[in-house]
């Protein structure tokens, strides 16, 4: 690992481009948040902002999706990877305003991207609705950022791999890999009939599995070491899990597709790969759980661990629900309802954004030289978050089960204990409105986490303009008092 000089050599290379991801990343997290309000409560109050066309259902709905997707995992994503890839590279970022300019040009394609599904320039293929000009930029800018990782990676320091650097360059490479292959066959060179059902659930499984879960198994496999200052439980495990996910979670999607108009042998090929995916899934959780074992008193006490634990055991339940979800006997029953968001907000929310609040709260210190300035709003984030996407996870499952069990139980004419449809859709209004209230908690939360940054950053302005003035008062041979320090 880096010595404390080189240790801060690298933080420095890294604090431009660094918060320029971290600050961007949480800008798009509470727009994206803002758009997840307003489509939880137009889903039990549907005439809420009617007359404005660029506010309906599927306008904000999918705004939502891309603003967390691509702008607060996005950048996320890239801050945190790029910077523990030149932690363990033990090297300082190479032309780190290539990297700015990456940065600059992944944030202007979000934002067109989420501007023209505003004004209704949008298609209707999941994660993938922005307009072309959106997508070719926000193509080329993760090439280029997957290539500074790449050469950050190849000009480290002579030493042993950590499984946190495959990780995290695993993501770096498999986004515009399946990004660009999706755009060609959906839109450019679209394929024919169901293969492009095929391909968007192609995409959108890996969307989560080669991109989000690399880049936050990599953080907490980073993270959780370097806290408690013990190694991981098993190295040979922990490669063994990342060659397994490899091979594995690419072909998951397919079991999405259950009763579908597509061949049965690459729908059972999508089950077969998803339940394999419990062997990485269980490796995964051994190192993990087992390396933070005797320690919980520190998970406790240290609020990046605290958030990271909390996205590593996520990561565990949201993997076997996914797998039990791929049976058949279970397809049946969860698809179309509100049980498959639940799986993937899962992911999403309770696994990669938490551990990337961890990582937050442990990087920026160390890039600003500034501690966070209050505690009690880290907690204030952590309760409310916690405490939201529980409940927020409940209201989907639950939600979703029920609603699966009553349409299967409708026969041809309805039936007389569950009712018609309509009685169905309105059994899930509760659950609907718990939903709402798990997204104002998270709100709560994340709106504390912002202020945390904004108050941080006030601080680490306030000491660097102290100690310019202090420098300039020396040079000048006049003495500086402590109280005009304190000032």
């Amino acid at each position: 690992m880096p010595s404390e000089s080189k240790s801060s050599e690298i933080d420095r290379s890294m604090k431009l481009p660094g918060l320029l991801f971290l600050l961007s990343a949480v800008a798009w997290l509470l727009t994206g948040t803002v758009f997840a309000l307003l489509t939880s409560i137009k889903s039990t109050f549907p005439g809420f902002l009617a007359n404005c066309e660029c506010l309906t259902y599927g306008h904000i709905s999918a705004a939502g999706s891309n603003s967390i997707l691509y702008g607060w995992g996005g950048n996320a994503l890239f801050g945190v990877g790029l910077w523990i890839l030149a932690r363990l590279g033990r090297r300082p970022i190479p032309m780190p305003v290539m990297l700015l300019i990456g940065g600059v040009f992944w944030n202007i394609a979000v934002t067109l991207g989420v501007g023209g599904i505003i004004i209704g320039d949008m298609t209707s293929v999941m994660w993938l609705e922005m307009p072309s000009y959106a997508t070719t930029i926000l193509a080329i800018s993760s090439i280029l950022i997957g290539v500074w990782g790449t050469l950050v990676y190849r000009y480290r320091q002579p030493g042993p791999v950590y499984i946190s650097q495959l990780y995290i360059l695993a993501a770096l490479f498999w986004f515009p890999w399946i990004y660009i292959t999706a755009q060609i066959f959906l839109f450019y060179l679209p394929a024919r009939g169901v293969v492009q059902v095929v391909t968007n659930w192609w995409y959108a499984h890996n969307l989560l599995g080669l991109w989000l879960a690399p880049a936050g198994l990599g953080a907490a496999y980073y993270l959780i070491p370097k806290i408690l200052g013990r190694p991981v439980h098993s190295y040979y495990l922990a490669t063994v899990g990342f060659w397994s996910l490899a091979l594995f979670v690419g072909w998951g999607g397919m079991s999405n597709l259950v009763g579908g108009p597509v061949p049965a042998w690459l729908v059972t090929v999508g089950i077969v790969a998803s339940v394999a995916t419990l062997l990485p899934v269980l490796i995964i959780a051994i190192n993990h759980h087992l390396t933070v074992m005797d320690s919980f008193d520190r998970v406790a006490a240290d609020p990046s661990l605290r958030f990271v634990v909390f996205g590593t055991i996520s990561f565990t339940l949201a993997s076997l629900i996914g797998c039990v979800l791929s049976l058949r006997s279970v397809s049946e029953i969860s698809q179309f309802t509100t049980v498959m968001e639940g799986n993937s907000q899962h992911f999403v929310y309770a696994f990669f954004t938490m551990i990337m609040f961890g990582a937050f709260y442990f990087m920026m210190p160390r890039i600003l030289n500034c501690s966070w300035p209050s505690g009690k709003l880290i907690q204030c984030h952590f309760w409310c978050s916690a405490i939201g996407i529980t409940l927020m996870l409940i209201a989907l499952y639950g939600s979703g089960w029920i609603q699966g069990t009553q349409m299967t139980a409708i026969g041809a004419y309805g039936d007389p204990v569950h009712g018609d449809f309509l009685q169905i859709v309105q059994n899930t209004i509760p659950w609907l409105h718990a939903r709402t209230a798990s997204i104002l908690l998270i709100s709560i939360g994340q709106l504390a986490f912002a202020a945390n940054i904004l108050w941080m950053l006030v601080e680490a302005a306030r000491s660097c303009y102290c100690g310019m003035i202090g420098a300039a008062k020396d040079a000048q041979g006049e003495k500086f008092l402590p109280e005009t320090a304190a000032s």
